[in-house]
């Protein structure tokens, strides 16, 4: 991209423009999603996000409205944002051809079916790695390609349970709480799906040889709790779930029920952090005589506890957040997503966006700069005074000329071949001349497209692959296209 049509990035940038649209890590990266629900979605939304031209098959029944066994939609509005859609029927020899062909053009697959489902659809690594030895293939399942439990079914929760992980979660002497289904299906697989991508497309450029990616939610899960497991083997904490130092074992580090019946949370772990919270509570004299540090012996807990519990009780929530505000002793209300959404800090840094059919959109994380183009990657003021989110990148629609989530082009691509219809989808961004808004103030980041409507791109993604209009018309007739 030309650095007018990315805007300057330069330490010398006037402070009082618009921050340049940051850069896309992955532009130029294209990645099909063969299907699936949770962690192979979310992987790919974090893959375009960042930049990538993500394709998302859809099945011919998803075009026709089938919303499956559990009731979903074939679109996710926030999943499947910045994405491009191409129906293709996978169990048909005509389809199979189709994408093997979009393959070659490819960078990357992602998939999460059961092991050996690809392999059986002709889709597996070594069909697709044959034509296109660069490919980097992830593939995302709750207990990995191999071992007894390989083919089993199962969910978020078993997943973790099976790790056991879920047996470390919740308070003492109540059953284990699971935390939704963050810690296997996005955390633990989609995640560290993503995170193995983007290691083996950086492998792959340096050598030209593609990587197989065995993401698995029970390992990813695993490996969460990393920090926990060196704790343990320093003495610092034991098993058994609301006994240590940050499972709500410590008074410390734990939810209070307010005088409204509302929580806060409350984490003064350090000791000037206890300190400050002690102080600004005026509680000092109820709690045993403790030398600095030594609130955090277990032996303490039960009587801190107990004064804690009753000094946040006698205040509401309101009372609490004044008395605590600008200050470092850890608290923090616990807020409802209207409340976090409305909050200045998460306003100035645009954490959450509404797109143009108002659905609440979490910002793309993390986020970037050229260097120079904020204030925190190495400009003294360069952006730093570009206010607000809503200044920064005004309005839905309006905001710098970006970049888009992908250029469309992906290895052995061309532009006029591989990008879309301008403000379509994805892939369209900078070639096609579309637009996406900057927000996120001092530390912008370019809005993802829509999420596609269900085959929006089909014609135009075969046309990348070298399909002839004829070749589409017969995909069509024979019913591989919906």
């Amino acid at each position: 991209m030309s650095e007018a049509a990315r805007g300057s990035s330069s330490p010398s940038a006037p402070s009082s423009a618009r921050p340049a649209p940051p850069p896309l890590p992955l532009e130029g990266i294209r990645i099909i999603d063969l299907g699936g629900i949770g962690p192979g979605p979310f992987a790919g939304m974090v893959l375009a996000d960042l930049g990538a031209e993500l394709i998302r098959i859809h099945r011919p029944q998803e075009a026709a409205g089938d919303r499956g066994g559990v009731g979903m939609g074939p679109v996710n509005p926030v999943l499947d944002r910045g994405k491009r859609s191409l129906v293709l029927d996978l169990k048909s020899a005509a389809g199979v051809d189709a994408l093997r062909r979009l393959v070659r053009t490819a960078d990357g697959v992602l998939e999460g079916f059961r092991p050996g489902v690809a392999e059986k659809l002709g889709l597996g690594p070594e069909d697709l790695m044959t034509e296109n030895p660069a490919l980097v293939f992830g593939r995302v399942t709750g207990w990995g390609q191999t071992g007894p439990d390989a083919r089993l079914a199962g969910h978020d929760m078993n997943y973790i349970a099976g790790a056991g992980l879920l047996s470390q979660l919740g308070r003492a002497d109540d059953a284990p709480q699971f935390p939704a289904n963050l810690a296997g299906d996005f955390g633990g697989g989609g995640m560290s799906l993503a995170l193995g991508i983007v290691a083996a497309l950086l492998r792959a450029r340096i050598s030209g040889t593609g990587a197989v990616v065995d993401a698995t939610m029970g390992d990813g899960a695993n490996l969460l709790w990393a920090m926990q497991f060196g704790f343990e083997a320093q003495g610092l904490w034991r098993e058994g779930r609301g006994e240590n130092l940050l499972d709500s074992g410590a008074p410390f580090y734990d939810v209070y029920r307010t005088a409204d019946g509302e929580y806060v949370s409350v984490g003064c772990i350090e000791p000037q952090f206890f300190e400050e919270f002690v102080e600004k509570l005026s509680i000092a004299d109820r709690l045993p005589a403790m030398s600095p540090g030594e609130h955090r012996h277990p032996k303490h807990w039960a009587a801190v506890r107990a004064v804690f519990t009753d000094a946040v009780g006698s205040r509401t929530r309101a009372e609490l957040e004044e008395t605590f505000a600008g200050s470092d002793a850890c608290v923090m209300g616990i807020r409802t997503w209207a409340e976090a959404e409305a909050d200045p800090h998460n306003v100035a840094r645009d954490l959450f966006y509404r797109d143009e059919a108002d659905v609440r959109q979490p910002a793309p994380a993390p986020r970037f700069a050229d260097l120079g183009g904020a204030s925190w990657a190495g400009a003294a003021d360069a952006v730093a005074s570009a206010g607000t989110g809503a200044a920064a990148g005004g309005a839905a629609g309006e905001g710098s000329a970006s970049s888009g989530a992908g250029t469309g082009v992906g290895a052995g691509t061309d532009a006029a071949t591989s990008t879309g219809d301008g403000a379509a989808g994805a892939g369209a961004g900078a070639a096609a001349g579309a637009a996406r808004p900057v927000r996120g103030g001092g530390e912008p980041y370019t809005q993802p497209a829509p999420a596609p409507r269900v085959g929006e791109h089909t014609e135009e993604l075969l046309a990348s692959a070298g399909l002839t209009a004829d070749e589409v018309a017969a995909l069509r007739d024979s019913g591989a296209l919906g």
